[in-house]
C-alpha cells in the first residue's frame, strides 16, 4: 500500500505544473475519486490544514494525506513521493537551461504554460469555495482577504497588512457570521 501511494503522489509531482495550488484537482482526483482512500470533506480537511501549515504546500498535503492514510512512515513517504520529480526535473533543467533560455521556442513554451498555469490554480478555488458553502451572503470574507493581500498601497509600509492578521481576522469574521447565522435562524 505505502508503494501505491509512493507512485501515486510521484505521478501527481511528475504531471503538474504550477505548483501545490495547481495540484489539487489531479490530488482529489487520485486520492478520493480513484483509490477512494477519503471522502471529498476529508481530502478538503487535510487541505486546509495544510494551508495552515509551514512550508511547500504540495508537500505538506501528501505528507498531512499520507499520515492519515499510513501515519508516520505514510508522511513521509507522500512527501517524498511528490517532491521527487520536481527535485529531478530543477536539476536537469539547471544542467540545460542555460544553454536554451534565450531560445525563442522555450520562451514561446513558457508564455503558453502561464496561462494554464492560472486556470489550474483558479480551478480548485472556485471548488474549495463551492465545498466551504461561500454563498453571496459570506462571499465577502474571501474578496476582502484577497482585496487586503494585494493592497495597491501595499509599496508603502504604513499600508502594508500582514497576511497573518488577515488570516486571524478572516477566521474571526467567519466565526461571527457562523454565530450571528446560527442565532437569527
Amino acid at each position: 500500500m505505502l508503494w501505491k501511494f509512493f507512485i501515486t503522489c510521484n505521478k501527481i509531482g511528475a504531471f503538474t505544473l504550477g505548483g501545490g495550488y495547481a495540484m489539487i484537482p489531479s490530488m482529489e482526483k487520485e486520492f478520493v475519486d480513484n483509490h477512494k482512500w477519503m471522502d471529498k470533506q476529508e481530502f478538503m480537511d487535510i487541505m486546509v490544514v495544510a494551508q495552515t501549515t509551514p512550508g511547500i504546500f504540495a508537500i505538506d498535503m501528501a505528507s498531512h494525506i499520507g499520515y492519515k492514510l499510513h501515519g508516520i512512515w505514510g508522511g513521509i513517504v507522500g512527501a517524498i513521493g511528490i517532491a521527487l520529480p520536481s527535485i529531478i526535473a530543477i536539476l536537469v533543467i539547471a544542467m540545460c537551461f542555460h544553454n536554451y533560455k534565450d531560445n525563442p521556442w522555450v520562451e514561446r513554451f513558457f508564455m503558453g504554460v502561464r496561462p494554464s498555469v492560472v486556470a489550474l490554480i483558479a480551478a480548485p478555488v472556485f471548488k474549495m469555495a463551492k465545498t466551504a458553502n461561500i454563498g453571496w451572503n459570506n462571499v465577502w470574507i474571501p474578496v476582502l482577504a484577497c482585496l487586503l493581500i494585494s493592497n495597491p498601497f501595499s509599496n508603502n509600509p504604513a499600508y502594508k497588512v500582514s497576511p497573518i492578521l488577515i488570516i486571524i481576522l478572516a477566521g474571526v469574521a467567519g466565526w461571527l457570521y457562523g454565530k450571528w447565522k446560527r442565532k437569527n435562524n
